[in-house]
């Protein structure tokens, strides 16, 4: 499969460029020694304070009761084409501090570090993920008995690439669609906004 590749305005590396969201995957298993990679990776993003909380759960596409469990959790616009993905992830938050239990403010922030970095690191064996915020967040809660300072954040969907073909409408058209952002000059100012 073709991964789309972004025209930037200024050069930036590959890593970057072939990272993208991908809803096309094929249910072909990712070995576990290559999955902890992924989690490796993510589990040395930067934190604030080096609070790292950041937690993961996962199952894969082959343990269907487990997958079933993660796939009942998302919403009509990702559950259609997240249920071929190898596997899903659930990234939660530890939203207190560790030294004193006070909010860490800085905690679903730290979670995007680390969720960036387990994509980047994925893309560099070939393996696409999709994060969701798209999902019920209290039937997260209920059925992975998350006590109140474990924050759902994201579901993440994981696989290699499949035909975009093989996607139903409307996410054929998007996965098909140019990857494109906002002109830089939109999000970078020097000096004030």
């Amino acid at each position: 499969m073709q991964v789309k590749i972004p025209q930037t305005q200024f050069p930036v590396s590959d890593l970057i460029k072939n990272r993208w969201s991908a809803r096309s995957f094929t249910s072909e298993p990712i070995a576990e020694p290559e999955l902890m990679t992924l989690f490796e990776a993510a589990h040395w993003a930067a934190s604030s304070m080096n609070e790292q909380p950041w937690m993961y759960t996962y199952a894969h596409h082959a343990d269907e009761i487990e997958f079933e469990k993660f796939h009942s959790c998302l919403m009509a616009g990702n559950a259609p084409w997240a249920k071929n993905a190898s596997l899903l992830v659930l990234c939660c938050a530890n939203t207190l501090h560790a030294a004193n239990s006070k909010p860490n403010k800085y905690a679903l922030y730290d979670c995007g570090s680390s969720n960036t970095t387990l994509l980047l690191e994925a893309a560099q064996h070939g393996i696409y993920g999709h994060l969701m915020g798209g999902f019920d967040a209290e039937k997260a809660k209920a059925l992975f008995e998350l006590p109140a300072h474990i924050e759902p954040v994201v579901f993440i969907a994981l696989g290699k690439l499949a035909a975009p073909e093989l996607l139903e409408e409307p996410f054929k058209t998007r996965e098909m669609a140019p990857r494109s952002r906002k002109p830089l000059q939109e999000v970078v100012f020097k000096n004030h906004f």
